[in-house]
């Protein structure tokens, strides 16, 4: 059901982007009216109106995927999932030589200073 709705609303935005490019540029902008004299409404042609039904189909396929992304959630936010999760505590293994004797693992040597290991007591 996603998904459909989903391939319908990229549809819808490709259209809304091809009809915009379609229409006449007025020059208007920003409250310049292209309809006549300080009508303040231009002429309803037929991309108008086109333009309209797409906008419209646009905002409520928008409005029908947030509500159907936010029923999917779990209900915890990002940071709540994070900070809950068990954090992996790594246990130091210890390793055998030859000799049989066990040493605990040495730390990861700093700046190329050798390695020493620590008899176990």
């Amino acid at each position: 059901m996603e998904n459909v709705i989903l391939i319908v609303h990229l549809i819808l935005a490709l259209g809304l982007i091809g009809i915009v490019l379609l229409q006449r540029s007025e020059g208007g902008g920003l409250g310049m009216s292209a309809g006549g004299a300080m009508t303040g409404r231009a002429a309803a042609t037929a991309l108008g109106k086109v333009t309209w039904v797409l906008a419209i189909g646009f905002i409520i396929t928008s409005i029908t995927l947030t509500i159907l992304a936010a029923a999917n959630t779990e209900g915890a936010s990002v940071i709540d999932r994070i900070t809950d999760a068990p954090v992996p505590v790594e246990t130091p293994e210890a390793s055998e030589t030859e000799s049989g004797t066990e040493f605990p693992l040495a730390p990861a040597p700093v700046d190329n200073a050798p390695v020493v290991p620590q008899a176990a007591e």
